[in-house]
């Protein structure tokens, strides 16, 4: 059993705070096709209550982490009709399911960036 896990969370660049209450969904790429593995929404601290892909799920191969930025944003008192940002995919590799694997977002209104964590 593979003991390697991901994990993500999101921080408010814009109001300087953890991102509670955002929606994630995170697929498995095939090819052309996006399998659904799970949906968590973020804490108080930005973070899942547990990793997205759990010791014992991970495999390598291609993910996506779908965060839903603009529902989360309209929560927060953007009430553009449209907004800049709606979904935020980020597609990485997961190359050896023996490690942690951490994805985070650093979200505002008109722009955000990821990295691979810690």
């Amino acid at each position: 059993m593979a003991e390697g896990y991901l994990t993500t969370h999101v921080l408010d660049t814009a109001l300087g705070c953890p991102a509670a209450g955002l929606l994630i969904s995170l697929y498995q790429i095939d090819g052309a096709e996006k399998h659904l593995i799970r949906q968590m929404t973020t804490n108080d601290d930005g973070r899942t209550d547990a990793p997205i892909l759990p010791k014992g799920e991970c495999v390598a191969g291609m993910y996506e982490l779908v965060f839903a930025a603009g529902a989360y944003l309209r929560g927060t008192g953007h009430s553009a009709d449209i907004l800049f940002l709606d979904e935020v995919p980020v597609r990485f590799g997961l190359s050896d399911p023996e490690q942690h694997y951490h994805v985070p977002l650093l979200l505002s209104p008109f722009g955000y960036s990821t990295y691979r964590g810690s």
